[in-house]
């Protein structure tokens, strides 16, 4: 990837992080996305595992047919790459590879516990900031992001 599409795809999901601000986020407000990540999923044959957060409190999970164990490790690595970076797992990675380098050999971050790889994303609360983490695994890392942000967009 050139540095201008690089720079361009940066400059676009960051528009996405700023754009995709809840004014609350509910235990029903978790549902609803959950929900609506299911059906948009099922909708595509799309095998993938939904887990939504607030805080370290799980309020959404579902493993559709098709995903395994390996599924749950990926949000939970994502999903810690987004408490730790306040950005999508996507956006971290992408800035990374803006720079030449990857997360795994430049973060100093132990790939066990943190992946920038796309498919989690900060639930933001307007005036609050950083409250929890969508995240979806099982499809190519832009697809995994895609959903995620279709589905936020949509409940927005």
């Amino acid at each position: 990837m050139s540095d201008d599409a690089a720079t361009d795809e940066i400059r676009a999901l960051e528009a996405d992080e700023r754009r995709l601000v809840l004014d609350s986020f509910s235990n029903d407000d978790a549902w609803a996305l959950g929900s609506l990540l299911v059906n948009m999923a099922r909708a595509r044959d799309a095998a993938v595992t939904i887990g939504i957060r607030r805080g370290t409190q799980q309020l959404f999970h579902c493993a559709l047919p098709g995903t395994s164990a390996d599924n749950d490790a990926w949000i939970a690595r994502k999903s810690a790459v987004v408490e730790r970076y306040d950005a999508s797992s996507y956006l971290v990675g992408a800035r990374f590879r803006a720079k030449g380098r990857t997360f795994e050999d430049s973060s100093r971050l132990d790939p066990d516990h943190y992946a920038a790889h796309g498919g989690a994303f900060p639930l933001r609360i307007r005036g609050t900031g950083l409250v929890g983490v969508a995240a979806v695994s099982g499809l190519p890392q832009a697809e995994d992001h895609a959903l995620v942000v279709a589905a936020l967009a949509r409940l927005i």
